[in-house]
């Protein structure tokens, strides 16, 4: 294999794990939205009570999303996507251990917080050059991501 290929595949990874990153994000809130009563059944929840998991999530999200090239610039892609998606999976082991519904809604809103910047991040690479991805190669990235959040909905519907 020559260094150029090399080079390229070495480039191309960061590219697939913001991929997967966004995917399980998207995949999340799809899950959710089609398993709320399972939930607050679960947590012996008021259907009052039940739509406040995926409202918190939700909100915490639309704040953070707007924030996220401004966070960029400050912590760059790389940390801002790592911390991101740390939080994010810190986030869903909380969601699995609430004890009541308030707990969920604490940590669902905490969890949209912390992996709200994967989506838009993971959209940087495809765009950046420098990166490894040609002109050609950049649509092609865009073309995934958008089929990524395709079948990200659909499966988690499905679920």
């Amino acid at each position: 294999m020559s260094t150029a290929t090399a080079g390229w595949l070495r480039s191309l990874l960061p590219f697939v794990v913001m991929c997967f990153g966004g995917f399980m994000a998207l995949l999340d809130i799809q899950i959710v939205a089609s398993s709320l009563q399972q939930i607050g059944g679960g947590l012996s929840a008021a259907q009052d009570q039940i739509a406040w998991v995926q409202t918190a999530y939700l909100i915490a999200e639309i704040i953070t999303i707007p924030l996220s090239g401004w966070l960029t610039r400050v912590f760059s892609t790389r940390w801002l996507f790592a911390g991101s998606a740390a939080g994010f999976t810190v986030a869903s082991l909380l969601c699995g251990l609430a004890w009541n519904i308030e707990s969920m809604i604490v940590f669902r809103a905490l969890q949209g917080l912390l992996g709200a910047s994967m989506i838009p991040t993971m959209f940087t690479p495809s765009g950046r050059r420098g990166c490894g991805l040609q002109s050609a190669q950049a649509g092609a990235a865009v073309a995934l991501l958008s089929h990524l959040h395709a079948i990200g909905s659909a499966t988690g519907a499905a679920g």
